[in-house]
């Protein structure tokens, strides 16, 4: 009897922890549903409308260089809105514009920003950076030793070419990359180009002595085979019907006289420049012919001074 008792008792008990625990699973899934509810009211919350008017500056421009569709870039160099890859390429030629944002222009005080305060010192980094570089190059910091100029001028003078080279410090002779190719027994030229009827100028490198005049300029004039951007730009050259001359400054010159070699185009530019002063590298003077005036070339001043002695005569 006793045991019954207290067997029933115990029974008694774990019916009661039973329904407890079952209270408070379900008061804890009540309060998780409520806040499933809550987190659904914030979610439908509406967003916030912007206003009509706020639009992007670029979207409300035109490109500047058309002029009829809506623009898409801006130029970060001279920040000239553009619509298109054509419209870009043709600011770019007309402009003579790089793309490149010029990190040191002026900014004003009422303008500068955070982010021109970041782009000063990720500049002042990079030149910190350089620095740093050229001080650690030991090739860099190493000038060229006599005996290397000795060599270039020995194997110039052997083709015929007095080559004069300046001393270290000079632009010229930092810009000078002018080689001796051993194997092939040649000059690689470093070569200026300057068009002066479209004040443009572009350096050749590594250029064979074997190669001719006409075939170093093709990539400029040639009207089928040139780069398109250096066409536009050189378009008087490739439009003209009288043709070019290809013209050399003489070095030495009495009296501080300025005069000109007429190269032929159809020599290589070993020929052309055999029996010649060369300070460092050759600089070529493309010239339409007739537009020239002021360039005097050396058969020219010979002519006309024997005209000269003639009508004395």
């Amino acid at each position: 009897m006793i045991l019954h008792l207290i067997f029933s008792l115990k029974h008694f008990q774990y019916i009661k922890e039973e329904v407890m625990h079952g209270e408070c699973v379900k008061e804890e899934k009540d309060f998780l549903k409520k806040e499933t509810v809550d987190d659904t009211k914030v979610k439908e919350e509406p967003p916030i409308n912007h206003p009509v008017g706020c639009k992007r500056k670029l979207a409300m421009s035109r490109c500047e260089t058309c002029g009829t569709e809506e623009a898409k870039y801006r130029c970060p160099r001279c920040m000239r809105y553009s619509c298109s890859l054509p419209c870009v390429k043709k600011h770019k030629a007309e402009l003579t514009c790089n793309g490149v944002r010029d990190k040191t222009a002026y900014v004003s005080i009422q303008q500068f920003t955070e982010m021109n305060l970041l782009s000063d010192y990720r500049f002042l980094e990079d030149v910190a950076r350089t620095a740093d570089h050229i001080s650690r190059d030991a090739f860099l910091k190493r000038p060229i030793s006599n005996k290397h100029m000795y060599f270039m001028k020995n194997r110039a003078r052997r083709q015929g070419i007095n080559l004069k080279l300046l001393p270290n410090g000079f632009t010229k002779r930092k810009e000078n990359s002018t080689f001796f190719d051993k194997k092939k027994q040649q000059f690689c030229w470093h070569v200026k180009l300057q068009f002066p009827q479209s004040q443009a100028e572009y350096i050749e490198k590594r250029v064979p002595d074997d190669k001719t005049i006409n075939e170093i300029l093709k990539p400029y004039i040639d009207p089928e085979k040139s780069d398109p951007v250096i066409r536009q730009r050189l378009k008087a050259y490739i439009r003209s019907q009288t043709g070019v001359q290809i013209l050399m400054k003489i070095e030495y010159m009495q009296q501080n006289l300025v005069r000109y070699y007429e190269l032929d185009p159809y020599k290589s530019l070993l020929d052309n420049l055999r029996n010649k002063v060369i300070i460092e590298y050759p600089t070529l003077h493309v010239v339409l012919k007739g537009s020239n005036n002021d360039m005097k070339v050396l058969h020219q001043v010979k002519s006309e001074s024997t005209k000269n002695l003639g009508n004395e005569n």
